[in-house]
């Protein structure tokens, strides 16, 4: 198996704000936030006639998708309590929301991975997949979604 990886780095500035408001005992509870980094792991059992598993410079879209999803936003989770007041604040014209299922570096990770997964199996024609996708609050924190793959 060939493996090859890209990371789009702290120095990026997706700076994206969110809150986990089942964290009740925590500060995690209140609005805060990173500026995110991301890190993908491809796998492909054969290289393409380049000898690459990924040509990196057709990640365009994964790049795009990050900034949208996590660049200057307020990504709330679609079962907080108080979505409603949440999204006055854009309404407002003070944050840009993003509504997921889920928030948090682990959930951030597999929304990632869904994305550049199935972004890297079309540009491959099912030849590579995305492995892993790490998502990095800063240093010291990361969560990451992998999935064991069965066939490539």
């Amino acid at each position: 198996m060939y493996y090859s990886t890209k990371t789009y780095g702290h120095d990026r500035g997706l700076s994206c704000a969110f809150r986990q408001p089942l964290a009740t005992h925590s500060h995690c509870s209140l609005i805060h936030g990173y500026s995110l980094a991301f890190s993908f792991k491809f796998a492909a059992r054969t290289l393409d006639d380049k000898n690459w598993v990924v040509d990196f410079g057709g990640l365009k879209q994964l790049k795009e998708w990050l900034e949208k999803q996590f660049d200057h936003t307020l990504a709330i989770d679609k079962d907080d309590p108080k979505i409603k007041e949440l999204m006055e604040l854009q309404d407002k014209g003070l944050a840009d929301v993003r509504i997921m299922n889920g928030v948090g570096c682990e959930k951030f990770a597999e929304h990632a991975f869904y994305f550049a997964d199935n972004l890297i199996n079309k540009m491959t024609d099912g030849r590579c997949r995305c492995v892993s996708a790490e998502c990095r609050e800063h240093g010291a924190n990361s969560g990451i979604y992998e999935m064991e793959i069965l066939e490539v």
